[in-house]
């Protein structure tokens, strides 16, 4: 008896079933037994081994799958090939063997062509390794005839580092490019110690500007003449740091004694200004009043069909008081300054949102991008459609996402446009 899955019906029949339970495959060089299913039917006995055969089409079209999309080494790829060849060809089961062996035998010239790409890819990468190394000894070269010996130390540990991580290349370029930059920073290392050596015997001249300086300094410190002595303390501050660096312990107490005279001077400056922010805090009450018209200023120009240029009049009325009001407290002049102009940008920006809901052009171009989008959307909605139909899960669900949010994007279009109606 022979007889076929009913998901091969109409194809020519692989397999039959003796008196006995004995199935029998068809194969090209004639029939084979491939086992005994004596309790059931025939029918049953030949489902048994046609399912084996689909897992061996299952298992071939897993290996497939695998060995186009490249996963495995083609190595590994082969390997497996001839695991499931070997299982096709020993096979107990019922259906085409031969189509099996034929679809594994394809698989060999692709993974011939994947081993040439892999060797291609590793030439590449070794390629990119050679470039990359050719770059960092460029960089070390360059260090070496360069002065910045406050990066340069760390640049050429981070370009040593960078060294180390990169694959190694053929042995004769690698080797001499390692030469390269082993000289480079050889180089860098034998000049930034010369550096060092002579910024030594500039630190006794730095010591002799220092002391001089230190003594300008103390000499200025009970002077009250707060501008032009401030002044001067700014000049001996940039002749401190040109001076360079005296040795450690001398330029830490020349320092102190330094600094010590700035603070003496500067903390009788704080106290002569305090005595002046007393003086002003009388104009910091007459701000306070104008702040408060200015203030009431913000609900009018924040509200629909405000009268920006009446605002803009009074606000200029109130910018003349403030002026002529004077100054204020140190401490005050931050906050009542910043009122003052969160005012002032509540106006402008109240003119600015005017003219921008007036402007035709962002109009037409706010309804142009809600058309643009309102076509894209239907023209989105028949590919779904259209995918629906041929029951494409995977693009309907690409095509759904897609729509989400374009859908979204035209909600906030529609929102856009509507500012300008």
């Amino acid at each position: 008896m022979r007889v076929t899955s009913d998901a091969d019906a109409g194809r020519v029949d692989w397999g039959r079933v003796d008196a006995d339970g004995t199935v029998y495959v068809r194969t090209a060089e004639g029939e084979r037994a491939v086992g005994q299913y004596p309790e059931g039917t025939p029918e049953e006995a030949l489902a048994f081994f046609v399912n084996r055969y689909d897992q061996l089409v299952f298992e071939v079209e897993q290996l497939e799958r695998r060995v186009h999309a490249a996963k495995s080494s083609p190595d590994e790829a082969l390997t497996a090939v001839k695991t499931v060849r070997a299982k096709v060809a020993e096979a107990n089961a019922v259906g085409d063997l031969a189509s099996l062996s034929a679809r594994l035998d394809a698989l060999t010239p692709l993974i011939a062509a994947q081993r040439e790409v892999r060797k291609a890819e590793r030439a590449a990468k070794s390629a990119e390794a050679k470039a990359a190394k050719e770059r960092l000894v460029t960089e070390a070269e360059q260090l070496a005839q360069s002065n910045d010996w406050r990066n340069g130390a760390n640049r050429l540990r981070d370009l040593l580092e960078q060294w180390k991580a990169l694959p190694r290349i053929d042995r004769a370029s690698d080797d001499a490019l390692w030469r390269r930059f082993s000289t480079a920073r050889t180089a860098y290392t034998r000049h930034r110690k010369a550096h060092f050596a002579e910024l030594n015997e500039k630190r006794e001249g730095a010591k002799s500007i220092k002391e001089r300086l230190v003594t300008e300094a103390e000499a200025l410190a009970s002077s009250t003449d707060w501008g032009a002595t401030a002044g001067r303390y700014r000049d001996l501050m940039s002749q401190w740091k040109a001076a360079g660096a005296a040795p450690k312990e001398i330029d830490d107490k020349l320092w102190k004694r330094f600094r010590g005279a700035q603070d003496a001077f500067f903390g009788a400056r704080d106290e002569a200004n305090k005595a002046l922010d007393t003086e002003f805090a009388a104009n910091a009450e007459v701000k306070e009043k104008i702040l408060v018209e200015a203030e009431a200023l913000l609900p009018a120009v924040q509200s629909p069909g405000a009268d920006i240029a009446a605002a803009k009049a009074a606000f200029r009325d109130l910018a003349e008081r403030w002026d002529a009001a004077g100054k204020v407290p140190r401490d005050r002049i931050r906050d009542l300054e910043g009122r003052m102009r969160k005012v002032e940008q509540a106006i402008r920006g109240a003119e600015d949102e005017q003219w921008r809901k007036s402007d035709p052009e962002k109009s037409a171009r706010a309804d142009d991008v809600v058309t643009k989008l309102e076509a894209a959307i239907a023209k989105v909605e028949d590919e779904l459609a259209t995918a629906q139909a041929k029951g494409d899960a995977k693009k309907v669900q690409s095509l759904e996402e897609n729509l989400a949010s374009r859908r979204m994007f035209l909600e906030a279009a529609k929102a856009a446009a509507a500012d300008f109606s």
